[in-house]
C-alpha cells in the first residue's frame, strides 16, 4: 500500500490513457511481475498533511495489514512557515510506529532538495532539518528510507514537470526504480535512477531563465500562493484513486508516459480506472483527475 500526497498519488506522471501514475504505481507494477497475486492500494490525495496521512489513510492500512508501505508525508505541512519541524517529526514517528508494530515493512522517503528552484529554495533549510529527522526515524524504527536529497538525479530539471512542484514521468520512474532496488528486486542497472541522462540539463541564456521563472511564478506560484492564503487544497473533495487492494496483472508489459498536464487542462475526471496504464487490473472506484496548478506534496 502507498500513503502520502501528490507525489505518491502520482502528479504530474501521465499516462496514454490519460490519468496519473507515478512512482507507487510503478513499484506496484514491477513487483507484481515476481510475486503471484500480488495487490496494490493507493491511498495518497493531493495536497494532503500529515494529519490525514497518519489519520484516515494510516487507519485504513492498519486495517488491510499489508505487507509493505511507502509513505511520503509532511511535505504540505513542511511549506507551512508556522509549522514546528520538532512536533510534526514526532508526528510522524507515532504512525511509522504503529505501522511497524503491525509488523508491516516501510519504506520512508525524505524530502528533496530545492535548492535548484527559484523561490522554492528558501525552504530548503526547512526540508533538510525535516528530512534529518526522518532519517532518525527511520534508525530508531528500523524502517527502510530512500534518501531523495541524495538523488542527484532529482535535482536536474528533467525530472520535474513545468510546474516545479511534481515529478514528471522520468522523476516518477527514477525514484520506484531506487525503491525497487533498496527492495532487492531492481528495475535494472543502478544507472536507470543514478545517471538516467548522458548528457547535462540544458542551461538557458539568463535573459530567458528570468523570463522562464517569471512565467512560472504567474501560472503556478500564483495560484498556488492564493490557495494557501484562502486555506484552501487542490485535494478537497478527492478520493484515493485506488482505495482498496486489487491485484494486478503480472504480466503487463511497461508502458509510455504522456506528458505533463497543459496549462488549459482542467476539470474532474469521472472514469474510474486502476493505477496508470495498467492493464488487466480489477478496476476500483475512483475519483481523480487533472489539475494543472495543484498543490505540492
Amino acid at each position: 500500500m502507498a500513503i502520502g500526497d501528490s507525489l505518491t498519488e502520482g502528479l504530474d506522471d501521465l499516462a496514454p490513457d490519460g490519468e496519473y501514475r507515478g512512482f507507487a504505481d510503478r513499484l506496484a507494477e514491477h513487483l507484481s511481475t515476481s510475486v503471484p497475486g500480488f495487490r496494490y492500494a493507493n491511498l495518497a490525495v493531493r495536497g494532503r498533511r500529515m494529519k490525514h496521512i497518519f489519520g484516515d489513510q494510516l487507519e485504513q492500512t492498519l486495517d488491510h495489514k499489508p505487507d509493505l508501505v511507502t509513505v511520503h508525508a509532511g511535505g504540505n505541512d513542511v511549506l507551512r512557515p508556522n509549522t514546528d519541524l520538532d512536533d510534526l517529526a514526532a508526528q510522524f514517528e507515532t504512525g511509522i510506529r504503529r505501522l511497524r508494530d503491525a509488523g508491516i515493512r516501510v519504506v520512508i522517503l525524505s524530502g528533496h532538495d530545492t535548492g535548484w528552484i527559484p523561490v522554492l529554495k528558501v525552504y530548503r533549510g526547512r526540508i533538510a532539518v525535516f528530512s534529518m529527522h526522518l532519517r532518525a526515524v527511520a534508525e530508531r524504527t528500523a524502517s527502510d528510507i530512500v534518501d531523495l536529497w541524495s538523488m542527484g538525479a532529482l535535482n536536474d530539471p528533467r525530472a520535474w514537470s513545468v510546474d516545479r512542484l511534481h515529478f514528471n514521468a522520468e522523476g516518477h520512474r527514477i525514484v520506484a526504480a531506487r525503491i525497487a532496488e533498496l527492495l532487492d528486486d531492481p528495475m535494472g542497472p543502478r544507472e536507470i535512477w543514478s545517471r538516467p541522462w548522458d548528457t547535462p540539463p540544458e542551461r538557458l541564456p539568463r535573459i530567458l531563465r528570468r523570463r522562464e521563472n517569471w512565467r512560472w511564478a504567474r501560472q503556478h506560484l500564483v495560484p498556488w500562493i492564493s490557495r494557501r492564503a484562502m486555506g484552501r487544497s487542490s485535494g478537497d473533495g478527492r478520493r484515493p484513486k485506488l482505495p482498496e487492494p486489487v491485484e494486478l496483472a503480472p504480466d503487463r508489459p511497461d508502458t509510455q508516459e504522456g506528458s505533463a498536464p497543459s496549462e488549459d487542462s482542467g476539470g474532474d475526471r469521472t472514469e474510474n480506472r486502476g493505477p496508470g496504464a495498467a492493464g488487466g487490473r480489477t478496476t476500483p472506484p475512483a475519483g481523480r483527475g487533472r489539475e494543472p496548478y495543484s498543490e505540492r506534496g
